[in-house]
């Protein structure tokens, strides 16, 4: 997930190539400060990196992610948080080949998960693991454990998410994550292909 200001000078677009070129497989573009029309430009240079080559999202903008679709752009889909655009009006709106991500964290929201028609959600953003600066108004973290917890009522492929490090993937691999999260870890990092890189190898040589 990126990260605009923890990517700093190099900026978002050169480390989502840095990851990508590492392995990463899947990148959300996430900027709650930037304007529609300057997450659809950065889209558009970040599509060019992503695509053939790593699932690419955007947090919350729908109505961009449909204009980039419509346009042609490599965008596969939206993740939407609990506050954000309801998940089958994204459905609904980018059709059954879009990627439809949904951030999870508490019963009542699988509750309203089993409500809704399969297929709307691809995949659970479920999370925070641990404390995180990235989304100072996170919940109580899960914690591993409460993690496992979660993943195993979903019915969903479950992303951890939230202050995730090296040293967690191996134990949330084991509890059931279909795959991690990370912000911090790549972006803020001095060497984002090495951070990534390692990342990659780690999730790969441990046992799910």
């Amino acid at each position: 997930m990126t990260d605009r200001g923890q990517c700093g000078s190099r900026g978002v677009v050169e480390t989502v190539r840095q990851a990508v070129d590492a392995g990463v497989r899947f990148v959300q573009l996430r900027d709650k400060d930037a304007s529609d029309a300057e997450v659809k430009a950065q889209a558009r240079q970040i599509a060019q990196v992503t695509e053939g080559r790593a699932v690419f999202v955007i947090d919350d903008r729908l109505e961009a992610v449909a204009e980039l679709r419509r346009e042609g752009v490599a965008v596969d889909g939206v993740h939407v948080g609990q506050g954000d655009t309801a998940p089958e009006q994204a459905r609904a709106l980018l059709g059954p080949d879009a990627v439809v991500g949904l951030s999870a964290d508490h019963a009542s929201h699988l509750e309203k998960l089993a409500r809704l028609p399969r297929g709307t959600v691809d995949y659970l953003g479920v999370g925070p693991i641990h404390h995180t600066s990235t989304k100072p108004d996170a919940s109580e973290p899960l914690g591993v454990d409460g993690f496992a917890r979660f993943a195993a009522q979903a019915g969903l492929p479950c992303v951890a998410i939230g202050g995730v490090t090296l040293g967690d993937v191996a134990e949330l691999k084991a509890a059931g994550a279909a795959g991690v999260a990370v912000v911090s870890a790549i972006c803020a990092n001095d060497d984002p292909a090495a951070a990534a890189g390692a990342l990659v190898k780690g999730w790969a040589q441990a046992r799910g």
